[in-house]
């Protein structure tokens, strides 16, 4: 009895070293589990799309679909690096998925329904990042960032108005029109000194406001944030 046990385990054992190993495969995103992929941690975002389209925030990198494959020096060495891949409709991407796969990659996504379809889930006028921290301002020093401004609607809209809570903060858009999905940056300055006396010393929040001609995303804001002490 013992002898056939031990046949039997054997045989299960070939049988279990010959079979072929299931090969990994790449994960299919929604748009909102690509949303919560990016802020939950630092995924390698490619925009595989040919031609070049204008990409989401949050974009690592473009590399054509039909290129991936000679270019993965281009992505991170890590096998198990996680890259999610997105072009116009999600059929590029999930090409160049495969190919990713195929080349051993094991923890590769891709957004279903592309670009497409993240623009439905998002349709506004969007200002990012929603806030941005200067960290520690000297008192006579001038610190500048930049936001985004980003159309996700399909009809162009004007820029009617960039303004701020506080005469310390100057924000300047380089574009005043935007066509339907474009975005412009919108440049900050904050000087800290400008009104003269204290108002503008510690702890500071202030907000920038754009204002545009689309009649359902009329405002947007966002604001920074700084400590500021004399020198």
């Amino acid at each position: 009895m013992g002898r056939k046990l031990l046949l039997a385990a054997v045989v299960l054992a070939a049988v279990f070293v010959f079979l072929p190993r299931r090969q990994p495969e790449y994960k299919n995103l929604s748009v909102a589990e690509f949303d919560s992929a990016l802020k939950a941690g630092d995924p390698f975002v490619v925009d595989v799309h040919t031609p070049e389209q204008d990409h989401l925030a949050g974009t690592d990198a473009f590399i054509p679909y039909d290129q991936i494959g000679s270019r993965l020096n281009e992505l991170p060495p890590a096998k198990n690096a996680e890259i999610i891949l997105y072009c116009r409709s999600g059929s590029m991407s999930s090409q160049a998925a495969q190919v990713l796969i195929d080349n051993g990659y094991i923890n590769v996504k891709h957004l279903a329904g592309g670009i497409q379809a993240w623009r439905e889930q998002h349709q506004g006028i969007e200002l990012t990042p929603i806030s941005q921290d200067l960290g520690t301002v000297i008192y006579g020093e001038v610190a500048k960032t930049e936001f985004v401004l980003t159309n996700n609607t399909n009809q162009a809209v004007n820029l009617t108005r960039v303004s701020t809570s506080c005469s310390c903060t100057q924000a300047k858009a380089v574009e005043s029109r935007l066509g339907p999905y474009g975005s412009t940056k919108i440049s900050v300055n904050f000087d800290p000194a400008v009104n003269q006396d204290d108002t503008d010393l510690g702890e500071i929040t202030r907000t920038i406001f754009v204002d545009t001609d689309h009649q359902n995303f009329s405002q947007v804001e966002a604001q920074i944030t700084a400590l500021v002490v004399k020198p």
